[in-house]
């Protein structure tokens, strides 16, 4: 039977609602459409740039929800709701911190542009995948913007080669997160994608229990607690599935766009 409590949605995008090509299923547009009508609030909850977000969903960019950037960034209706800075001493000790790492890739978050300080042909095209605003500079730490988040690539994985010294360095005073194989993610101490919903839930007058949410990896962890109905994708991390109080089809198979039919619009 179709759950009628439900006020607010919130998806990963990587590994949740996007397919193993990284592309959204086309009868997306209809659903959400079908939610909006029942007056049902979906969010996009991605450690995506806000600018790439918009682009994905450009026919609902005007519309939609975005929590952009593992949760440091609401905006809605082009309007920012909720943000959760770095200070800029921090920054640049981040910054250190990744210079200092083997094959390390950095991507500085502002709230205007994302920014780089590589030329590296492989690190561009992953860069591209996610960050629509991308300014090359020679010096990150000169950079000036309020800043949001500072995202570590390494294309030998991030568990192992990036979180153990970031862990060490940063764990008891900011969010260090793995947010894929190759990503991990500095914030705020108190920045998450859970962190966000609860700010929208005593803003927007919705509860736990009225809160449905999926995901697939480490940085959605937060969100899933924040969240009475809370999924894991089939093709999800092993913890997420530990934590996470049901479970969706994959990715490949659609599995958010299932559940939503399922448990909303029957």
């Amino acid at each position: 039977m179709p759950n009628p409590n439900i006020k607010f949605i919130a998806a990963d995008m990587d590994g949740t609602l996007l397919d193993e090509n990284s592309q959204l299923n086309p009868e997306f547009f209809d659903i959400y459409r079908q939610l909006e009508e029942k007056g049902i609030i979906f969010a996009a909850a991605s450690g995506r740039q806000y600018y790439s977000l918009i682009e994905t969903f450009e026919p609902l960019k005007d519309h939609m929800m975005f929590i952009a950037e593992n949760g440091t960034m609401v905006m809605h209706k082009g309007k920012e709701l909720y943000s959760c800075e770095i200070d800029k001493h921090s920054i640049r000790e981040i910054i250190e911190q990744a210079r200092a790492i083997s094959g390390a890739q950095i991507v500085l978050c502002g709230k205007k542009s994302a920014y780089i300080e590589t030329q590296d042909p492989k690190a561009l095209e992953e860069f591209a995948k996610y960050y629509k605003r991308c300014q090359y500079v020679e010096d990150l730490t000169a950079v000036e913007d309020d800043f949001i988040k500072v995202a570590v690539c390494h294309f030998e994985g991030t568990e192992a080669n990036v979180f153990p010294s970031f862990n060490a360095a940063f764990g008891d005073s900011h969010q260090v997160v793995v947010s894929a194989k190759i990503w991990l993610d500095v914030m705020n101490a108190v920045a998450s994608k859970g962190a966000a919903i609860e700010h929208l839930q005593r803003t927007l007058d919705f509860s736990h229990e009225q809160t449905m949410s999926f995901g697939d990896y480490l940085n959605d962890l937060e969100m899933l607690k924040a969240s009475y109905h809370s999924y894991a994708m089939d093709n999800a991390h092993p913890v997420v599935k530990e934590t996470a109080r049901f479970s969706a089809p994959s990715n490949k198979e659609a599995g958010v766009l299932t559940v939503i039919k399922q448990q909303l619009l029957r």
